[in-house]
């Protein structure tokens, strides 16, 4: 059996969840029992309607979910916000958290506004895209409000952020509830290993968004998960060494206007990948 007739086969339920994987990439050790969060960005649903939306992570059979403003606006009152909270909630989803949120503006009271914006909607971590001289000013908000930030690096198109490398150098002495959303296609793009990636954040990383690239220098190749060239059995395993306690939220970023099906292929074969590895999904 192929690796890919094998991952199908486990999400199936045909192969017993403690395997060995030698012969298809392997040899691997077995797996310690610990869980991987399967979490949807909704930016990946960026299209459709926060009732849509809803039902399209129902669908998926995920329980995390990070919100991303076109589901939740960012201009809403507070008891809209509140309410937009309560339609998550009340579909038996989890957030995990809400963004990308622009944090780039060196002045306290934009900043708090959109600290504000997360309270309200229930946000316990905001995933931002910062600049190094705001991020002193967002540290002493986390300290105020009690809400973690995870900064989003953006690839080799990014002036301030384009890997985590670059994060950690500004955050490695800040509040430790300010971390990383580690994306693994833009960290692919800037040529480093993302295993490592992963090892070197370590406690600092606190989101993870998920997809992959058939070609992993090439935004323009990004594939249906399991499809493209991203080491997933090996990040999967690295999460479950470093005890990672985050989400990996699929952000689906192509196929905007139908995402579901393209969706539904990548939960498959993430859950079939942990299903083979020996993880339990969190």
């Amino acid at each position: 059996m192929n690796r890919r007739g094998f991952l199908a086969a486990a999400a199936a339920g045909a192969l017993p969840l403690r395997v060995s994987l030698e012969g298809i990439g392997g040899p691997w050790p077995a797996a310690p029992v610990t869980a991987i969060k399967l979490g949807v960005a909704t930016y990946s649903l960026r299209e459709l309607s926060r009732a849509d939306a809803i039902a399209a992570v129902r669908a998926l059979r995920a329980k995390y979910v990070n919100i991303k403003s076109f589901h939740l606006p960012y201009e809403s009152t507070p008891e809209e916000l509140a309410a937009g909270r309560r339609a998550f909630e009340d579909a038996g989803l989890t957030i995990v958290g809400g963004g990308v949120i622009t944090l780039q503006k060196d002045d306290d009271a934009d900043i708090r506004s959109y600290f504000e914006y997360a309270r309200a909607a229930g946000f316990p971590l905001m995933v931002i895209a910062p600049t190094p001289a705001t991020m002193p000013r967002i540290e002493r908000f986390v300290r105020q409000y009690g809400i973690g930030v995870a900064i989003h690096n953006h690839g080799p198109d990014d002036p301030y952020f384009p890997g985590p490398r670059d994060a950690l150098r500004v955050i490695r002495n800040m509040d430790p509830r300010v971390g990383l959303c580690l994306d693994l296609g833009h960290t692919a793009r800037t040529g480093v290993d993302v295993v490592q990636a992963l090892a070197e954040a370590g406690d600092r990383l606190l989101n993870i968004h998920a997809k992959d690239l058939r070609d992993l220098r090439e935004a323009e190749s990004q594939c249906v998960v399991g499809e493209g060239a991203m080491p997933l059995p090996a990040i999967f395993r690295r999460l479950v060494a470093m005890g990672y306690q985050g989400s990996v939220d699929l952000e689906y970023e192509i196929d905007a206007k139908d995402p579901l099906p393209g969706m539904q292929r990548s939960f498959a074969y993430m859950r079939g990948l942990l299903r083979g590895l020996g993880i339990p999904e969190g």
